[in-house]
C-alpha cells in the first residue's frame, strides 16, 4: 500500500464515504507528533500504516515546512527510529538506526544535515538496543547524549541477542512484584547512560565509553530509570550538557505497594555514586508530596527543573502538582506552582525565556494546554489556550507560537500552531480531510450532554457519537461503553483500540459516559470511586441510561448493548448481575475483573490497597469489605444477558483466569456466551490482524442480538 498523500491536498475535503470500518481504521495512516527544528523553519514526523492485503507494515518520515505549510517526504523506511536536532546549525541532526553493521542486536548513531540525509555519517555503533536519545551541544562543540537500555546489576548493558541462555527457565523470587503489565521481571533493569561525541574535522568520533547513572542505587529495591514500562520522559539533560536528571521508584519502599518516586540530579561527568535527590520524601517544604513523580525537565536557561508529583504514596491517580526546583544541589528550593489548581497536568513545555511553563491537563473531556508563569502562587487558576482534542505533543517555537499535534474523536492527527494567548496561527494538517479511510468524519458526528446523578454535586458528562448518515427522525440501537481505569476518562481523542466512530458506523448511537472516577472534572469526582466500585459509578450509569431514554428519542434504548474493558469490563460484569444488565440485548467484557476477591493476583498492589480501602486479608471475606461487597460473583444467579468475553494471556494486570472464570460461569448458567483469547496480547489488543478479529467477532455478536445483521447465529 502506498502512503496516503498529504502535500497538495492537506486541506482539501475528500468525497464522503459511508462509514468507517475496522479495516479502514486499522489500515489508516498513524502519525507521530511533529517535532520542529531549533529555528522553527520545519518539523518532521513519522507516518506508518498496515496493509491487510500484504500483511505488512510500512513507515516513513514526513517534513512539514512551517512557513509555507508544504508537506513532503523526508525519509522512506523504518531505519531511522529517533532523531534529535543538535549540532552547529539549525538543520544538524543525529539519529538512531535501529540496527548496526555487526548485526548483534545493537544500534548505530549517525550525524547528518536534515536537508542532506544522503550524506549521513556513521559515528558510533552501540552494542545493545539503546533508545530514548537526548543530546545537546556543549560550548566546545562536542555533543553530550543520553540513551537508555536494560543493564545487569553490575551496570553493564544487557543485550538479549548476545546474552547466554541459562540451562533452566526457572524463576525464583523472594519479594513481591514478580511481573508487570506483560513482562516477568528479573535483575536486569533500565538505566540511563551518557556518552560524548567528540567534534573534529567536520564530524564526530565516539570512544565507546558510556556512563551508567542509575544502576547501583539500592535499598529495599534497586533504582530503575526509565521506570519499567516508561520511556525517555523519565530523564533529561541540561541545555549546556553539564547535568542530568532522572526519576526512579523510591528504593526505600517495596515496589508493589507504593507509587513514590524520587528525582535525582547528577553531573554529566558523574556516576550513580554522585546522585543527589531533589524531592526525597520529607526533604522539601511540602511534606505531603510523597507520591508518583513524572517528567523532570530543565528550563532553556538551565537553572530550573520542572516536574510533576502527586501526594498520595500509594495512589496512582492522585492530583498531580507542578513543581519547580533550582538546578543546584546545594539549594534545590522546590516550589509548587498553582498548588491548589484542581486539575492534573501531565506534559511540560518551557517557554523560550524560561518564564512560563506550558502544561497540558485533562479538562472537561479534552486535554487542554495551559500556561503557568513561574510567579504563579498557590491560588493561581490557569486558563486554557486550547479547547478540543488531546495533544500527542507540543513545542514552543522561537517566535513563541506553539506547535501542537493532537487528535480528536473524528481525526487521528491535527497539526497546527497557536499563539500564547490561544489564537490559532496556522493549521497545517487534518487527517480526516486527507486520509481516504477517514473521509467524511467530522465534529458534526460528535456531541455531548451533562446529566444529574445522586452521587455527586456536579453534573457528569457523556459523549454521543452518531453513525454515518444519521437521521434524527429515525431510531438507532444503543452502544453503551463504560470506560476503564476506573480513574480515567473517555476523552475527545482518536483511538485504534476503542474507536467510537467505528462502533457507531456499525449502525449504533454510541454513548460514552464519564461517571464517578473520571478525570478532568475535579479531583473529588476522581477520588469518589474509592471503596465504591459497584456503587457510585453503577448508579451514575443508570442515570445516564435514564437520561438517554428520556431525552434522545433517536436512540432505541430497548435495543442496546454494553461493552467495556478493564474497569469497564468489571462494570459490565457487575451490570450482568443487576437490573441495568437486563436493559441490554448483549454484553461484552474485555479483560475485566470477575471476582474482586482475586485482586491480589495482580502486580500493582498499591492499586487494590487504595481502591479497596486497604490490603486484602481475612476481612476481605466479610460483607463490610469492598473486596467482598463489590464482587460480581455475588449476583451470579441473576446472570442472563448474552455475554461475549475477551481475555488475553499476557495481561498480568488482570490475569486471564478472570476471563476464563467469567466464561465458565456463563456456560454453567446456560447463558449464551463466547470466549475470545489472544496468547500474544496483553491488557490491550495492538496487532492489526488480532484487532481485526477482535472487531469482527464482537460486532458479529452484538449486531446479531440488536438485529443489525442478518446472521442466523451469533456464533
Amino acid at each position: 500500500m502506498k502512503f496516503q498523500s498529504q502535500a497538495a491536498v492537506a486541506l482539501a475535503i475528500l468525497p464522503t464515504v459511508f462509514g468507517i470500518t475496522p479495516e479502514l481504521m486499522l489500515a489508516a495512516n498513524r502519525y507521530g507528533a511533529a517535532a520542529p527544528n531549533p529555528s522553527g523553519e520545519f518539523a518532521i514526523y513519522t507516518v506508518s500504516n498496515y496493509t491487510f492485503e500484504t500483511a505488512e507494515s510500512t513507515s516513513q518520515w514526513n517534513k512539514l515546512d512551517l512557513k509555507t505549510g508544504e508537506i513532503s517526504l523526508w525519509y522512506a523506511g523504518s531505519d531511522i527510529s529517533e532523531v534529535v536536532f543538535v549540532g552547529p546549525t539549525p538543520t544538524s541532526i543525529i539519529y538512531i538506526n535501529g540496527t548496526n553493521a555487526e548485526g548483534d542486536g545493537g544500534i548505530s548513531l549517525y550525524s547528518a544535515d536534515a536537508n542532506a540525509l544522503e550524506d549521513a555519517k556513521l559515528i558510533a555503533s552501540l552494542p545493545a538496543p539503546y533508545s530514548g536519545l537526548k543530546a545537546v551541544q556543549t560550548d566546545c562543540g562536542d555533543i553530550n547524549f543520553l540513551v537508555y537500555t536494560k543493564a545487569y546489576p553490575n551496570g553493564t548493558a544487557y543485550n538479549e541477542a548476545t546474552a547466554s541462555t541459562p540451562p533452566s527457565t526457572a524463576r525464583i523470587y523472594t519479594s513481591t512484584y514478580v511481573r508487570h503489565w506483560d513482562t516477568w521481571l528479573d535483575d536486569k533493569k533500565n538505566a540511563v547512560f551518557g556518552g560524548v561525541l567528540k567534534a573534529g574535522n567536520g564530524t564526530y568520533s565516539f570512544s565507546g565509553d558510556l556512563t551508567n547513572y542509575v544502576t547501583g542505587i539500592c535499598n529495599v529495591s534497586c533504582a530503575e530509570s526509565p521506570y519499567d514500562q516508561s520511556d525517555e520522559s523519565d530523564y533529561d539533560i541540561s541545555p549546556d550538557g553539564s547535568k542530568v536528571v532522572f526519576l526512579t521508584k523510591d528504593t526505600s519502599l517495596p515496589l508493589a505497594n507504593y507509587t513514590a518516586d524520587v528525582i535525582y540530579q547528577v553531573p554529566f561527568t558523574g556516576t550513580a555514586e554522585d546522585v543527589v535527590p531533589i524531592n526525597a520524601r520529607g526533604s522539601t517544604k511540602y511534606p505531603s508530596a510523597e507520591g508518583a513523580a513524572t517528567s523532570p525537565r530543565f528550563s532553556p536557561s538551565g537553572d530550573k527543573i520542572a516536574y510533576f508529583q502527586m501526594n498520595g504514596i500509594n495512589y496512582e491517580s492522585d492530583r498531580t502538582i507542578l513543581y519547580v526546583a533550582n538546578a543546584d544541589p546545594e539549594n534545590f528550593n522546590v516550589t509548587a506552582l498553582a498548588l491548589d489548581w484542581d486539575r492534573s497536568p501531565d506534559v511540560i513545555a518551557w517557554s523560550k525565556d524560561s518564564s512560563t511553563i506550558f502544561v497540558s491537563a485533562p479538562d472537561l473531556g479534552n486535554e487542554r494546554i495551559f500556561p503557568i508563569p513561574l510567579s504563579a502562587g498557590d491560588s493561581y487558576v490557569p486558563t486554557n489556550i486550547t479547547d478540543q482534542g488531546v495533544p500527542a505533543a507540543f513545542y514552543v517555537l522561537p517566535d513563541d507560537t506553539i506547535l501542537v499535534s493532537d487528535s480528536k474523536i473524528w481525526t487521528s492527527r491535527d497539526i497546527y500552531t497557536i499563539t500564547p494567548e490561544g489564537e490559532v496561527a496556522q493549521t497545517y494538517f487534518q487527517a480526516n480531510l486527507v486520509d481516504p479511510g477517514l473521509a467524511g468524519l467530522g465534529p458534526e458526528d460528535v456531541t455531548e450532554f451533562y446529566y444529574t446523578s445522586n452521587t455527586s454535586e456536579i453534573k457528569q458528562q457523556s459523549w454521543v457519537i452518531l453513525p454515518e448518515g444519521f437521521d434524527e427522525s429515525k431510531t438507532y440501537p444503543l452502544a453503551f461503553l463504560p470506560h476503564g481505569g476506573p480513574q480515567g476518562a473517555w476523552f475527545n481523542s482518536w483511538s485504534t483500540r476503542w474507536n467510537f466512530k467505528v462502533w457507531a458506523d456499525q449502525g449504533y448511537v454510541v454513548i460514552a459516559p464519564n461517571p464517578t472516577a473520571s478525570s478532568g472534572w475535579g479531583q473529588n469526582l476522581t477520588d469518589s470511586i474509592q471503596g465504591r466500585w459497584g456503587s457510585y459509578p453503577y448508579w451514575d450509569l443508570v442515570h445516564v441510561w435514564d437520561y438517554v431514554d428520556e431525552n434522545l428519542k433517536y436512540v432505541d434504548t430497548s435495543n442496546g448493548i454494553v461493552a467495556g474493558a478493564s474497569f469497564g469490563g468489571y462494570m459490565t460484569n457487575w451490570m450482568q448481575g443487576h437490573e441495568l444488565g437486563r436493559r441490554f440485548k448483549a454484553l461484552v467484557t474485555h479483560d475485566g475483573s470477575t471476582s474482586t476477591l482475586n485482586q491480589y493476583a495482580s502486580e500493582e498492589l498499591w492499586f487494590m490497597n487504595h481502591d479497596f480501602s486497604g490490603p486484602f486479608n481475612q476481612t476481605g471475606f466479610e460483607s463490610s469489605s469492598p473486596y467482598y461487597e463489590w464482587n460480581p460473583l455475588l449476583y451470579v444467579d441473576n446472570w442472563a444477558t448474552p455475554h461475549f468475553v475477551v481475555h488475553n494471556d499476557l495481561d498480568f494486570r488482570l490475569p486471564v483466569s478472570e476471563g476464563i472464570l467469567l466464561f465458565n460461569m456463563l456456560q454453567t448458567k446456560g447463558v449464551p456466551s463466547k470466549f475470545l483469547n489472544f496468547p500474544d496480547e496483553n491488557h490491550w489488543v495492538t496487532h492489526p490482524e488480532n484487532s481485526r478479529v477482535w472487531h469482527t467477532e464482537i460486532f458479529k455478536w452484538i449486531n446479531y442480538y440488536t438485529g443489525l445483521s442478518n446472521a442466523t447465529s451469533p456464533y
